[in-house]
């Protein structure tokens, strides 16, 4: 007896009896291509219909497929919602920051220990409890090219680059390395969904070159380098085609990156299609056109307009198989058809296999927990750290400024009585639409108090009353303010009160943070005030800039949020976290929602404007001093790689992150390109006065241009200008390669 799948499968014993019963589809060791046709053969038109779905289990042949679970920052098996209503018993999960926050880290290889450790949790879930499925929805490789994007939050930032280098490494954590994998990654959206309000019927306009060198990039990344091999399609159309029928995916994804496996639609895609985009008059000639173009799972009533399909010869059972390839490709890497004793995942959550019953299930073990805090403290960003007026308090809350100190932060616990911490969020951890549920949380509040222990005292007011703000602030030792954004709103779908919130299906109206008026408040009453923007996404908060001593940045759902924020803020973790995305200074700087042509002053590629924050800011408690950039060769011909090496020293007095970032711009392109680019990144520790030399590649291909008329990418001569440096807008160092 073999088990494939989950389901036993009595087999003939004995030498060359038993070789000629064994189905070819069920041989582990058999060529992965024979043994999809075999299976094709033996299966019905019924069933390979029903083989679209997001469950490919054919129970006729013993074969059990898996299904999907949401898992952007820790897999979701409980959590709003997605999940109320299902009458199912909520599994908590590790739950790292959101994506933004991950991005944020500028951590490559930290994501990629999250990301193992969520396809762990997944696997484990999947053979214990038996529930979800092994098919991960993540990462999100969408371009946050807007900040008014609702649904920004799952975007890992605005450049092409960083996104794709951290989606191939969440990729990668998902899906392990080897003849198995622990879980299939599956990207999402493709491509160019970064609206929400007319999501389902929008088309996204630009040109091939835009496709190449932007949107498409982290896509494209993560199949070719990560080697993910399923991906969802996104609701709009790109010029005019709707993305669940564009040729693209056929003539691209497939063709030229070598994607041979799962290509799913968004949910409600198929019937919007015909009732949004308007495309097709039925539902029969909609699921032919996307079944032509690739298509071969659906997250839609599918079934009916499929086998009507059939019937009127709009496709045939040979494009079910073509298709159908994929979704068994993947389910034979997970290792679906072949017994358990083959699998080294298989017996994850068995009582007699890893994560046994002896042991507690692994989201309530240290080492996950610890490092939901590693991830968090690296996520987050310090915007401000200024002097303040730290005199004698008068009798009538004046303050004598003779005395002052430079950087508010860290806070000295020890030199503290009292502390003040507002905001109608503070004491919560908010969690987001494609959110788990966490196995505990530290709220910011309770992560403060803890910090600081029974010695000093802690106020807490929700900020509601502003008269109640002034009047704590005015009596407490130093004050943390904690503002932002709920990330579902706090409302029902397609509902957000407060205009400076969006979410799915709900774009932002505002980005100006009405909340920002409890820290004037508190501001006016105790200047030693801390500002923590709890944030999806950026705002146009340049009173706080302007006035606020010191202003962290962090993103939501992470089970460690106070633990982290008071990490940073008591300077136990020095902060090293990096915006991914440009925060304006005022929202008539961006250009229409609706227009994707990025050229025309979106994204820090090509602004026009002077940003509030400039992607790749982020401050520290130290110092960083950058010297003596060298490039190993100062021409650089198609197919050569040079070295790009700068030294990095700690000028401070603490020991701390620096993201060291290296973009390039063009002297002498004969096209447009942009102010500049980021081509590469590496987080560096350094202990106070160390130095260290980094070292990036920089090969000619990521030099290159998209031409339309050589319909590939081409190397041209060119003057480029390579620069290093902590932000986009403070790279001190640089140096010019000639381009043959």
């Amino acid at each position: 007896m073999i088990k494939i799948g989950l389901v036993s499968v009595v087999l003939v014993c004995g030498g060359a009896a038993m070789a000629q019963q064994r189905p070819v589809y069920s041989d582990s060791s058999a060529p992965v291509e024979a043994r999809i046709t075999d299976l094709l053969s033996r299966m019905t038109v019924e069933e390979k219909v029903d083989a679209f779905s997001t469950n490919p289990t054919v129970p006729r042949l013993g074969v059990v497929g898996t299904g999907h679970v949401e898992g952007l920052h820790g897999l979701a098996l409980g959590g709003p919602g997605h999940w109320e209503g299902r009458g199912e018993t909520v599994i908590p999960t590790t739950t790292f920051p959101q994506s933004r926050g991950l991005g944020q880290t500028w951590d490559p290889a930290l994501l990629t220990k999250a990301a193992t450790q969520e396809a762990y949790e997944t696997r484990y879930a999947f053979g214990k409890y038996h529930r979800g499925g092994l098919v991960v929805r993540a990462p999100n490789a969408d371009l946050s090219r807007d900040p008014r994007w609702g649904r920004s939050e799952e975007s890992y930032g605005e450049d092409p680059y960083l996104v794709g280098t951290l989606a191939t490494a969440f990729t990668l954590g998902l899906q392990g390395e080897g003849k198995y994998w622990e879980t299939a990654s599956l990207l999402k959206h493709f491509l160019a969904n970064s609206n929400e309000n007319l999501r389902t019927s929008s088309s996204s306009d630009f040109d091939e070159r835009l496709f190449q060198e932007y949107y498409s990039v982290p896509f494209r990344m993560a199949i070719e380098d990560g080697h993910a091999n399923a991906f969802m399609t996104a609701y709009n159309s790109w010029n005019g085609v709707p993305m669940i029928e564009n040729p693209v995916l056929r003539n691209v994804v497939m063709k030229d990156w070598g994607e041979d496996g799962i290509i799913c639609t968004d949910g409600g895609a198929l019937n919007a299609l015909v009732k949004d985009h308007k495309a097709y008059k039925t539902m029969p000639e909609a699921v032919a056109a996307t079944v032509h173009a690739g298509i071969n799972q659906y997250l839609d009533l599918y079934k009916p307009a499929m086998e009507e399909a059939l019937k009127q010869g709009l496709i045939t059972e040979a494009d079910l198989d073509r298709n159908l390839r994929g979704v068994f490709r993947v389910m034979i890497k997970l290792g679906m058809l072949d017994p358990n004793a083959v699998v080294p995942y298989a017996r994850i959550g068995f009582e007699d296999g890893v994560g046994s019953e002896l042991a507690p299930d692994p989201w309530w073990q240290a080492e996950p927990k610890a490092l939901a805090r590693k991830v968090t403290d690296e996520s987050i960003v310090l915007l401000k750290n200024e002097s303040y007026a730290d005199g004698e308090r008068k009798s009538n809350g004046s303050v004598d400024t003779t005395h002052k100190s430079t950087g508010i932060l860290p806070l000295d616990a020890k030199a503290l009585t009292s502390i003040g911490v507002i905001g109608p969020y503070a004491d919560s951890v908010l969690i987001d639409w494609y959110s788990g549920t966490p196995p505990f949380t530290v709220t910011p509040l309770a992560g403060i108090r803890a910090r600081v222990g029974s010695g000093v005292k802690v106020e807490y007011a929700t900020g509601s009353d502003l008269g109640a703000v002034a009047a704590l602030a005015k009596s407490v030792d130093a004050v943390v303010v904690v503002i932002g954004n709920h990330p579902t709103c706090d409302a029902g779908w397609e509902k957000c009160p407060v205009a400076s919130d969006g979410k799915e299906a709900v774009d932002r109206k505002s980005l100006t943070l009405a909340q920002e008026e409890i820290a004037k408040a508190a501001l006016a009453a105790n200047p030693k005030t801390i500002v923590v923007l709890q944030a999806s996404f950026p705002y146009t908060t340049t009173w706080s800039q302007e006035h606020v001593p010191a202003i962290l940045e962090m993103t939501q759902n992470s089970e460690e949020q106070g633990d982290g924020l008071a990490d940073v803020l008591f300077g136990d973790y020095n902060p090293a976290g990096r915006l991914t995305q440009t925060w304006v200074r005022d929202e008539a700087d961006l250009p229409a929602m609706m227009d994707y042509n990025i050229r025309d002053g979106r994204t820090y590629l090509y602004a026009k404007q002077k940003p509030l924050y400039a992607f790749g800011f982020g401050l520290s408690y130290t110092s960083f001093a950058y010297s003596h950039l060298r490039v190993s060769r100062s021409t650089l011909s198609a197919g050569e790689t040079a070295t790009v090496s700068v030294d990095v020293k700690n000028t401070g007095a603490r020991e701390g992150d620096e993201v060291v970032q290296m973009y390039v711009s063009h002297e002498g392109s004969r096209v447009a390109r942009p102010v500049e680019e980021l081509k590469g990144f590496e987080r560096v520790s350094l202990k106070a006065g160390e130095v260290k030399t980094v070292t990036l590649p920089l090969a000619a291909k990521a030099l290159a241009y998209w031409s339309d008329e050589a319909k590939g990418f081409v190397v041209e001569k060119d003057r480029v200008v390579v620069k290093v440096g902590g932000s986009s807008d403070d790279l001190p160092v640089k140096t010019t390669v000639e381009v043959r």
